[in-house]
């Protein structure tokens, strides 16, 4: 079974849920940014939870688009556009498609090793770093994307957040998704 992830502005029910940005509570009644994810703890998805203006400038891209289908009251709506439009040129998108610069990465879901100069998708995951979960950076052989993250629309989101890949690089990756992993 596929399931898209989905990106949504509500508002929170509790006050219980962290930002993924700034680590700090989301407060009850305050609006939220949530985006379905791959849990790390469970097979299915979870929702990664930020403040609406911690979203807006880490997630540009899905923020707008979560905006669109936001039907209520916007509170600072000239400060989340504000932060929208500095993200839009230092935001780090995901999934993206990227050349591998060394031989360390290893695949998230064959476990294999990425070769030096091969092209490898980057997603966003949580890591523990000296005792803290963080966000950061996770890597796939672009044959083992599809399965890993379930993304209906995967190759459209690579093409679209790779922006830096040559044109060659981009037919390169429609060809290596349409297919099993080229690397084991």
């Amino acid at each position: 079974m596929t399931l898209a992830m989905t990106e949504v502005i509500e508002v929170a029910k509790t006050g219980r849920a962290r930002c993924r940005s700034c680590r700090q509570a989301i407060d009850k009644g305050a609006l939220r940014f949530g985006e379905e994810q791959p849990s790390a703890f469970a097979d299915g998805m979870q929702m990664a939870w930020y403040h609406l203006a911690c979203a807006a400038g880490k997630r540009p891209a899905q923020v707008r688009e979560a905006l669109s289908h936001f039907e209520g009251e916007i509170p600072e709506r000239d400060e989340i556009e504000k932060r929208l439009a500095g993200a839009d040129e230092t935001a780090v998108a995901y999934p993206r498609a990227e050349r591998a610069p060394t031989g360390r990465s290893k695949c998230l879901h064959c476990g294999e090793p990425i070769t030096k100069g091969a092209l490898r998708v980057a997603v966003e995951r949580e890591v523990e770093m000296a005792g803290a979960a963080r966000m950061g950076a996770g890597y796939l052989h672009p044959g083992c994307a599809q399965e890993y993250t379930g993304t209906a629309d995967l190759e459209a989101r690579l093409l679209e957040n790779s922006k830096k890949l040559a044109d060659a690089d981009r037919a390169e990756l429609r060809q290596a998704l349409s297919g099993p992993s080229s690397e084991p």
